[in-house]
């Protein structure tokens, strides 16, 4: 039983990942015009090849593709995860702020939340939203 919570654990953290990266370089797509690897390692704060072997993965399965000294361009499947992702974190921050969370806590603590919120939960954030 214990294993099996490790590895959703596990299974999560990976799915988190996929999406901040497909999120951050929808992000420097549309401000930038252009993702390139060096400006996602910065973002993130990791090293290039940790960004290299991430974009590997994310090639893998068909969320990105790559051209030689071009940037990383997204997929249509890498689109809509980007965009599912980005409505998450934008419900989930704005329930935050309609709470009285002030906005740079709500910024950050919505960029945790969101990968872990239920589409059933999202809908009854929505609500909430809606109604106020």
């Amino acid at each position: 039983m214990r294993a099996e919570a490790f590895q959703k654990s596990r299974d999560d953290r990976r799915i988190e990942l996929k999406e901040d990266y497909v999120e951050l370089i929808a992000d420097l797509i549309e401000q930038e015009g252009e993702a390139r690897q060096t400006d996602i390692a910065q973002r993130l704060g990791v090293t290039q090849p940790t960004v290299a072997k991430m974009l590997k993965r994310l090639a893998d399965e068909n969320l990105v593709t790559q051209r030689p000294y071009r940037g990383v361009f997204l997929t249509e499947e890498g689109q809509r995860l980007a965009a599912v992702t980005r409505r998450r974190h934008e419900v989930v921050e704005a329930v935050l702020l309609r709470l009285g969370v002030d906005p740079d806590a709500a910024r950050k603590d919505a960029e945790g939340i969101e990968h872990h919120v239920s589409e059933r939960t999202l809908e009854a954030f929505e609500r909430f939203l809606t109604k106020a």
